[in-house]
C-alpha cells in the first residue's frame, strides 16, 4: 500500500482535528483494518462479524439468556436480535422459552454451533499472528501491557461497560 492509499494513511499526516490526538486516531485506524481482517477470516464460515463473540460465549457459559447477550455484546437490542436470526437459520443457535421466566428467551449453541469453535479459535489464531507479524515475545508481551493500561485508563468513562469491573 502506498502512503497515498486512504486505507493505510502515512502516520505523519493526521486530519487536523486529530493532530492533538494522535495515539486515539492510531487506535481507530488499528481497530478498524482489525475488524476488517477479522471479517474475512469469518466469511469463510459464513459468520458475520460480532457473531463469533456472541458464540464465543455460548461455547462457555451454556444457555444464556437473550437479554444477558445484549449487555454483554454491549449492542443495540435489535442488532442482537438480528444477529441471533442469522445464527439460527444458519442451525449455529436455539432460542427457547427460560423455564423460569416464559417472558426471557434462553439461547444456546446447537451441535453445529459447537462445530465453528475450533474453526473460530483456528481464525483468531491467524488474525492474532497477522496482527503481531514482526513483534517479537517482548513487544507482545509490552504492547500486551501497555494496552491493558490504555484500557484501564478508559474504565472509568466507561462506566458499569462489561469489562471494567474494577
Amino acid at each position: 500500500m502506498t502512503s497515498d492509499d486512504p486505507v493505510c494513511p502515512d502516520y505523519g499526516h493526521l486530519p487536523s482535528a486529530a493532530r492533538g490526538g494522535p495515539f486515539s486516531h492510531a487506535v481507530s485506524r488499528v481497530a478498524r483494518l482489525h475488524r476488517i481482517a477479522a471479517g474475512r477470516q469469518l466469511r469463510s464460515m459464513g459468520l458475520y462479524p460480532g457473531q463469533e463473540l456472541l458464540m464465543m460465549y455460548l461455547w462457555d457459559a451454556g444457555a444464556t439468556r437473550q437479554s444477558q447477550l445484549i449487555k454483554l455484546l454491549e449492542l443495540d437490542p435489535s442488532t442482537v436480535t438480528k444477529m441471533l436470526q442469522r445464527l439460527e437459520q444458519a442451525g449455529y443457535v436455539r432460542r427457547t422459552s427460560d423455564p423460569k421466566d416464559r417472558r426471557a428467551s434462553l439461547v444456546e449453541a446447537t451441535d453445529d454451533g459447537c462445530v465453528l469453535h475450533e474453526r473460530v479459535r483456528d481464525a483468531w489464531t491467524e488474525l492474532e499472528e497477522q496482527t503481531l507479524a514482526g513483534l517479537d515475545e517482548d513487544e507482545r508481551t509490552e504492547l500486551a501491557r501497555l494496552l491493558a493500561k490504555v484500557e484501564a485508563n478508559l474504565c472509568p468513562s466507561a462506566g458499569d461497560e462489561p469489562g471494567c469491573d474494577g
